[in-house]
C-alpha cells in the first residue's frame, strides 16, 4: 500500500485527532469509524456518507485493511472452524471459531509466528515473522463475522504469538472493539493469553482494561518451566505469581492459569500439589489442557487417569479447575499447525 497508513488500525481517539489535523470535522471521524468498524466497509470509496472530494483526499493518504480468507477448515466432530488467513504481504496467519451453548468463540492471531520458543507449540518453530498491526488482528474477526453471518461474542487472544510482545496494537485493538460505534464487545468477554512476560502484566493492569488475564504457566517449578518455555530464563515464577497478584488487586478480576499436561513431564499428583502452593489464596482458575499430539514437537498429551488425577487434586484443594475440551482434532486445530502445513505444501 506504498506509504498509505490503515484506517482499520486507528483507535476512534487517534482517527479524530487524525482528521482535525488535517482540517477534517471530528465527526467525520465518527463516521469513518463506524462504517469500517460496524458496516465492515474495506474501501473508502464506499464510505457512502462522504462526498467524493472528502474521500479523495482520505484515499491519498490512507487505506482499510482487508485481510483474504485463504482456506477454511470444517470440523465434523464439533462445528469448529479454523481458517487461514492471507495478509497484504503475503504472510499467512490462522484464527479459529468455536461455537459453544454461551455464544461464539474466535481464538486469534496477534504475530506472524511467535519468538518465545515454548517447545509444545507448533506456532513458534519458525520464530517470529513480524507483528500484527491493529487493523490485522480486528481484521481476523470481521472476516469470520462475515463469512459465517454471526457475531462473535467472546474473543480469546491465543492463537499465533504473544499478545504482550506486541503490546502496543493489542491495546489498540482492544479499544477497537470495546468502542460502541464498532462492535462493542464488553471487556469481559476478552481473554489475552500470555507465557509472562512480566513487565507487560503489570503495563496491562495500569491500563484498567477488565479483561481476563490468561497465564500459560505448563509447569510448577523454575527448573521444569526452563525446560520446556525459554522465558522461563527470565521471568521467575515467582515473578510471575507477583504480577499477577497485582494485576488481581488493580482490576479485580480472575486470573485463568492455562497448564498443558504433557505425559510423563508435568502430569502427576506432585505436581499438582505444587501448583497448588503456587497460587492458594489467589483470585483465580486453573484451565488443564491436554496436550495436542502434533507431529512438530517431541512430547506426548497426558493419559487420562493422570489428567483426572491432577484435576481432583486440586478441586480437592478448593481451587476452581477444568479441563478444556478439545475441538477441531480432525482439523489440527492448535496454533501454528495448519500454517506450517500450508507452507511446506506450497514451499518453491
Amino acid at each position: 500500500m506504498n506509504n498509505k497508513q490503515d484506517l482499520k488500525s486507528y483507535t476512534l481517539t487517534e482517527l479524530r485527532k487524525i482528521f482535525e489535523e488535517n482540517g477534517i470535522k471530528p465527526f467525520r471521524a465518527n463516521q469513518v469509524f463506524e462504517w469500517i468498524h460496524n458496516k465492515n466497509i474495506n474501501i473508502i470509496e464506499d464510505i457512502s456518507v462522504l462526498s467524493k472530494k472528502l474521500k479523495s483526499r482520505i484515499d491519498n493518504k490512507y487505506y482499510i485493511e482487508n485481510i483474504k480468507i485463504l482456506e477454511r477448515y470444517d470440523s465434523k466432530l464439533d462445528g469448529t472452524k479454523k481458517y487461514l488467513f492471507c495478509l497484504n504481504d503475503g504472510n499467512i496467519i490462522e484464527s479459529v471459531l468455536m461455537p459453544y451453548r454461551h455464544g461464539n468463540t474466535a481464538c486469534i492471531s496477534t504475530q506472524v509466528g511467535c519468538k518465545m520458543g515454548c517447545k509444545f507449540c507448533a506456532s513458534t518453530k519458525e520464530g517470529l515473522i513480524r507483528n500484527l498491526s491493529a487493523g490485522e488482528i480486528v481484521d481476523q474477526i470481521y472476516k469470520i463475522q462475515a463469512d459465517q453471518k454471526i457475531k462473535v461474542n467472546n474473543i480469546v487472544l491465543m492463537g499465533s504469538g504473544e499478545p504482550l510482545d506486541n503490546y502496543d496494537n493489542v491495546i489498540k485493538f482492544l479499544k477497537i472493539v470495546h468502542d460502541e460505534l464498532g462492535i462493542n464487545l464488553g471487556y469481559r468477554h476478552i481473554t489475552l493469553s500470555t507465557c509472562g512476560l512480566v513487565p507487560k502484566i503489570y503495563d496491562l493492569a495500569n491500563e484498567e482494561l477488565p479483561i481476563t488475564l490468561s497465564i500459560s504457566l505448563h509447569a510448577t517449578t523454575d527448573i521444569q518451566r526452563k525446560n520446556i518455555m525459554p522465558i522461563a530464563n527470565k521471568y521467575s515464577l515467582d515473578e510471575i505469581i507477583k504480577a499477577c497478584k497485582y494485576y488481581i488487586n488493580k482490576t479485580n478480576r480472575r486470573i485463568t492459569f492455562e497448564y498443558t499436561l504433557i505425559n510423563g513431564v508435568n502430569d502427576n499428583k506432585k505436581d499438582a500439589l505444587k501448583m497448588y502452593s503456587l497460587i492458594k489464596g489467589m483470585l483465580c482458575h486453573v484451565n488443564l489442557i491436554p496436550l495436542n499430539n502434533i507431529k512438530e514437537v517431541e512430547y506426548k498429551k497426558s493419559n487420562n487417569i493422570n489428567i483426572k488425577g491432577f484435576a481432583d487434586t486440586l478441586c480437592q484443594k478448593g481451587i476452581s479447575t477444568t479441563v478444556r475440551r478439545e475441538m477441531g482434532s480432525d482439523i489440527n486445530a492448535a496454533c501454528g499447525q495448519l500454517r506450517n502445513k500450508y507452507i511446506s505444501q506450497n514451499q518453491g
